[in-house]
């Protein structure tokens, strides 16, 4: 089964969720970010999540981190808990 390991940051607005990344792809540290801004406990380790199987995390989360590009900033993502940044630090079949 595939497996990934991601990062993210949780805010309550897409708007919020949108000027982080702007500031992210402006080149500030995504870590840096996440310890002061995300409201998920794994913000205070710079919002990893460590490694995780495809179907562990919520439909919305499985689709961006299984599918997309890896080492890029994806987001807005829209989910029951909020507007979420994430980064795809890896991925293996």
């Amino acid at each position: 089964m595939a497996r990934a390991r991601a990062r993210h940051i949780l805010v309550e607005t897409q708007e919020a969720c949108q000027s982080l990344k702007d500031r992210i792809e402006a080149g500030e540290d995504f870590a840096d970010i996440a310890k002061e801004h995300s409201q998920c406990p794994s913000g205070q380790q710079g919002g990893d999540l460590g490694e995780f199987r495809q179907g562990q995390m919520v439909p919305e989360f499985d689709r961006i981190v299984f599918a997309e590009p890896i080492g890029k900033v994806h987001g807005p993502i829209k989910t029951q808990f909020g507007y979420h940044l994430v980064e795809i630090l890896s991925r293996k079949q």
